[in-house]
C-alpha cells in the first residue's frame, strides 16, 4: 500500500496536471476569441467595402443632378429586366400637384407652375425642341404624368430651356440617355422648386422593394432626372435613345418622335468627350428653343 507521503505526491501531481489542462484550455479559449474577433473585424471591413462598392455602382446606375454620377456597366444586359408596368390611372392622378421650394435656389429665374388639380385632357401634348444638332419632336403624356407635364410646359412658356446645354451623355451597354434641362450646364441646377414622382412610380405601393429593381425604359422614353432624394424632380430630364435599365422611380412623361431619335442617334454616335461611357457629349448639344405645338 502507498504510504502517506506517496499519496500526497500523487495528489500533488494530479492537481498539477489539472491546472496544466485548465491553463491550456484557457489559452485555447483566448486564441479562439482573438481569431473570432479578427474574423468579425474582417467581416466588418468587407461589409464596408461591399457597401461602398454597391453604393458607388448604385449611384452610377441612375441619371441624377450630380455631375459625378455615371452609368453602371455591372447591371444585367438590356432585355433581362421586365418592362415598365402598364399605366393604370387612379383618382389621384393630377388631383393635387404641388411644387414646394427645393433645397437649392433656382439656377435661372423661374416661376413655379400652377398648383392644385391639373386636367389630364388633352391626353397628349406635342412639343418641338430645336437643338444645335437637329430637331427633337416630343409627345408629352399629360394623361399619365400631368404634374410633370404641367411643370415642363410652364418652363417651356418661360423659355427656361432656351440656350441651355445638354450636359450629360451616357453610352454604356445598359444605359443610353442624353440628359438636359440644367441652365448651368453642370448637372446641378434646377428651377428652385421640386415635385413628386408620377408614372411609373405611382404603379407600385409605397416602399415596395420592386421600386429598387431595374425595369426596361424603352428607346424613345422621355423621363425626369432627380438627385436621388425622393420627389426631387425639377427641370432636368433625360431622353432614352436605346433600351435602358433603371429602377422605376424616374417619372416618364413623354415619348421622343422619329426625328428626335435620329438626332439622338447622331449625338450618341459621336460619343462622350474625352472617351468613356459617361460625361459631356463630344459634340456639344445646345437647346435653342422649345415650343408647345
Amino acid at each position: 500500500m502507498p504510504t502517506n507521503q506517496q499519496r500526497r505526491a500523487n495528489a500533488k501531481r494530479k492537481l498539477e496536471r489539472q491546472l496544466e489542462r485548465r491553463a491550456k484550455q484557457a489559452k485555447r479559449r483566448r486564441q479562439l476569441a482573438i481569431i473570432g474577433g479578427s474574423v468579425a473585424a474582417v467581416a466588418v471591413i468587407a461589409a464596408v467595402v461591399i457597401t461602398l462598392v454597391v453604393t458607388k455602382h448604385d449611384d452610377k446606375s441612375k441619371p441624377s443632378a450630380s455631375p459625378t454620377s455615371s452609368a453602371t456597366t455591372s447591371a444585367p444586359a438590356p432585355g433581362a429586366a421586365p418592362p415598365l408596368p402598364s399605366f393604370k390611372p387612379s383618382a389621384n392622378v393630377g388631383a393635387n400637384c404641388q411644387y414646394p421650394p427645393s433645397q437649392q435656389p433656382a439656377a435661372k429665374p423661374a416661376k413655379p407652375p400652377r398648383t392644385g388639380k391639373i386636367p389630364t385632357d388633352p391626353a397628349s401634348i406635342s412639343v418641338s425642341m430645336v437643338t444645335s444638332q437637329g430637331n427633337i419632336g416630343i409627345m408629352l403624356a399629360n394623361n399619365e404624368s400631368p404634374c410633370t407635364v404641367n411643370s415642363f410646359a410652364s418652363l417651356v412658356g418661360q423659355r427656361y430651356f432656351n440656350d441651355t446645354k445638354c450636359h450629360r451623355l451616357t453610352t454604356s451597354p445598359n444605359l443610353g440617355v442624353l440628359q438636359c434641362g440644367d441652365p448651368t450646364g453642370e448637372g446641378t441646377g434646377g428651377p428652385g422648386y421640386q415635385f413628386a414622382n408620377e408614372y411609373p412610380t405611382d404603379q407600385y405601393p409605397p416602399n415596395d422593394p420592386a421600386l429598387q429593381q431595374p425595369v426596361l425604359y424603352p428607346r424613345g422614353t422621355l423621363a425626369m432626372a432627380h438627385s436621388r432624394v425622393p420627389n426631387s424632380n425639377g427641370s432636368q430630364f433625360f431622353m432614352v435613345y436605346k433600351d435602358s435599365q433603371l429602377p422605376p422611380d424616374y417619372t416618364v412623361f413623354g415619348t421622343i418622335q422619329a426625328d428626335g431619335l435620329a438626332t439622338l442617334d447622331k449625338i450618341a454616335a459621336a460619343g462622350v468627350a474625352g472617351g468613356g461611357e459617361d460625361g459631356a457629349p463630344a459634340t456639344e448639344v445646345t437647346i435653342k428653343s422649345v415650343l408647345l405645338d
